[in-house]
């Protein structure tokens, strides 16, 4: 029987401000918040913070992002792990060319891996979910039967180790769980949430979108505080902000 995996997502890198003496700047935010608003201000030469409305970082980043002037959100980034998901998801992930991804190698997954990522539709289904089981283990056995004949036809190498396992992968199931290391800057998230948040995306991806909307508003609350999530009649999350481009 495959195993249900459950979606993670973990903050594991961000930006942080440099401090520089010779540049008249000070915030009272930290890391990429602080980046970003420093590049703003470089911009406009805004040292010394004449408007009160502007005059902290969340009120100036905030001014920002709802002018669409975004481009200083580039400079500051968040590199997220996220596992859980399926690898049909992993997919829709890699489609966004400004999110840099590293994925789990299928050639490096133990051939007795059942992990899956089941779509939400199936697991609320008695019927479907015993189909889909029976065709993930049925895949599974496959993929075992194939694996077990290349090595044994081939030689004892890691090349050869490597490419059994990459053809024998071709037999997994796209529900096989994986896992992502994704960098983005803030900009490139902020899109990310925004395109796939939304209730008319796949639920699996809106709901790694949400995931991701949580750490980040945890890690930079002023940039993606204008993300509102809401509850879908099926109670799932969905995410939306007026602000946000998607294109």
């Amino acid at each position: 029987m495959p195993r249900v995996v459950d979606l993670r997502v973990l903050l594991v890198g961000r930006t942080e401000l440099v401090p520089a003496d010779a540049l008249p700047f000070t915030s009272d935010a930290t890391g990429g918040q602080a980046v970003a608003e420093f590049a703003g201000r470089s911009i406009y030469q805004s040292w010394e913070r004449e408007r009160p409305a502007t005059a902290g970082n969340a009120g100036f980043l905030a001014h920002l992002v709802q002018v669409g002037h975004l481009s200083v959100l580039e400079h500051a980034s968040a590199t997220l792990h996220v596992s859980g998901i399926s690898r049909a998801t992993a997919h829709e992930v890699v489609r966004h060319r400004h999110l840099s991804v590293a994925e789990l190698s299928p050639r490096h997954v133990p051939t007795d891996a059942t992990d899956v990522a089941v779509p939400a539709g199936v697991l609320t289904d008695p019927v479907a979910a015993s189909l889909f089981s029976a065709a993930v283990d049925a895949a599974r056995a496959a993929h075992d039967s194939v694996l077990e004949r290349l090595l044994a036809q081939g030689t004892d190498t890691g090349a050869a180790r490597k490419q059994a396992r990459q053809a024998a992968a071709a037999l997994l199931p796209l529900a096989s769980a994986t896992e992502l290391v994704v960098t983005g800057s803030y900009r490139a998230w902020r899109h990310f949430v925004a395109a796939r948040g939304t209730d008319l995306t796949d639920p699996q991806a809106r709901a790694l979108a949400v995931a991701c909307l949580e750490v980040l508003t945890a890690e930079a609350p002023h940039v993606f505080t204008d993300f509102e999530r809401s509850t879908l009649p099926d109670g799932s999350e969905a995410a939306s902000s007026p602000y946000a481009i998607v294109g």
